[in-house]
């Protein structure tokens, strides 16, 4: 079942469980509504006759006399008397005043429903002024005529939520469709994703949650269309860093074989073959350990690391090509710096960074650690605009880089570490490297 039907199924279904539990409320409380209702009517009505017998009657006439005054109101009433425990005069048949006198219901003030046979009446008893007299006005009506009220109002209630249901299942068919029509295009968005075809991805108009998947799905679009262009590159690159080295090779390979070479020549072969399979072996260990570093997590082993300790090693390490280059090593460490990462890749980041600064600088390279904030710059010529976004993808190098793939593995450690590596431009006029660690 689609979706928008299970949408609209579980709003049809909630709604009538909500509609029949109010109705029932609401018929349930009807009756009792309808009841005080009457009792405050035939209240008000026994009491303005009342009003009218003690102002007109009982001053100029006998009991008689407004008993035909009574009979005439074509009202249901009895008028009884108290004290001597007797209905004096009853609009109503005999049957009902037997069935009333049986029941014990007119020297019963606490009955609310008077029950005679299968009929009931609703009732309200004033007493006559004055009181001494014990005369008392009963009214009553009977409970089919509430009933008759509470069967119409039900109906009409019926109606009503007969109407509010159709309409309520039209608004909920919208909402759904305005809900899952997103989802349905992101559906074929996700289709053209998963065969490759980003350009033709398209951005669909959402509101919400939905709107943040649909921007999610969008990014992961752009960053899958990336990968996918930085793989081509990677395999076009790796193909020609490893191709011009085993061309190298096999020409000299070829002219000692075919003795071309004099002996002096073909010893200077011999040493750049050494020189291009050492090369080889590097770049193929760099590449391995960049694959490991993109997905084994076992690789890292997290642990407290001392940061002026771990960049003392950095200097002991890169003190030949300091003084190879004649470049001075300028540090400043902050002494309580502790970061948390694992040491030797972290020491292997820091090697490739600073060997980068150092064969760019002109003479100067500053470290300088503050906090959990490490920061590598030189003072060489920099990195042109167009090359800082791709920096640290794989074989992007500049004049006088090497593999390549340096400061991609010095990415991969930093970012693992859960740290986060970038590049600026320095005021020393050169490249910053500046990696940030959580505290």
């Amino acid at each position: 079942m689609k979706l928008q039907s299970q949408l609209n199924l579980a709003f049809t279904a909630l709604l009538l469980v909500i509609l029949t539990v109010t109705g029932y409320v609401i018929y349930s409380m009807i009756m009792g509504m309808l009841i005080d209702n009457e009792k405050t009517e035939l209240k008000q009505k026994g009491e303005l006759l009342v009003q009218v017998i003690n102002e007109q009657y009982r001053a100029q006439g006998s009991i008689e006399d407004f008993s035909d005054f009574l009979e005439d109101q074509e009202l249901q009433l009895f008028l009884y008397d108290r004290v001597q425990n007797q209905v004096l005069m009853s609009t109503m048949p005999e049957q009902f005043v037997r069935g009333f006198s049986v029941n014990d219901y007119f020297a019963d003030n606490q009955e609310e429903l008077w029950e005679a046979g299968n009929s009931k009446f609703v009732t309200s008893r004033i007493l006559l002024y004055p009181e001494q007299t014990g005369l008392e006005l009963i009214l009553l009506t009977p409970l089919t005529d509430l009933q008759t009220v509470q069967q119409d109002f039900f109906r009409r209630l019926i109606i009503v939520f007969i109407v509010g249901a159709m309409a309520t299942v039209l608004l909920s068919y919208l909402l759904t469709n305005k809900l899952v029509t997103p989802l349905t295009k992101l559906k074929k968005q996700l289709k053209k994703i998963e065969n490759r075809k980003f350009d033709e991805v398209e951005r669909v108009k959402a509101t919400g949650e939905i709107k943040e998947v649909e921007q999610s799905v969008y990014d992961m679009a752009k960053e899958l269309e990336r990968f996918m262009k930085s793989q081509r590159t990677f395999f076009q690159n790796a193909s020609h860093e490893l191709k011009t080295p085993l061309m190298t090779i096999q020409g000299y390979a070829e002219g000692i074989r075919d003795n071309v070479f004099d002996e002096k020549d073909k010893e200077k072969g011999l040493e750049m073959m050494v020189t291009e399979v050492n090369r080889l072996k590097t770049i193929i260990n760099e590449m391995i350990l960049l694959a490991k570093l993109d997905s084994e997590q076992t690789e890292y082993q997290p642990v407290q690391i001392n940061v002026s300790e771990l960049i003392n090693q950095v200097l002991d390490r890169t003190l030949p090509l300091v003084g190879e280059k004649e470049v001075r090593l300028n540090h400043s460490i902050d002494q309580e710096s502790v970061i948390f990462a694992d040491q030797e890749k972290l020491l292997r980041a820091l090697l490739n960074v600073t060997f980068n600064a150092i064969r760019h600088a002109h003479s100067r390279v500053d470290i300088t650690v503050e906090g959990a904030t490490i920061v590598i710059e030189d003072d060489g010529e920099g990195i042109s605009k167009d090359l800082i976004p791709h920096i640290f993808h794989r074989f992007v190098k500049g004049k006088t880089g090497e593999t390549g793939l340096g400061l991609a593995i010095a990415r991969a450690i930093v970012e693992q570490s859960g740290g986060k590596i970038m590049v600026r431009d320095s005021d020393l006029g050169g490249a910053k490297f500046v990696i940030v660690f959580p505290e």
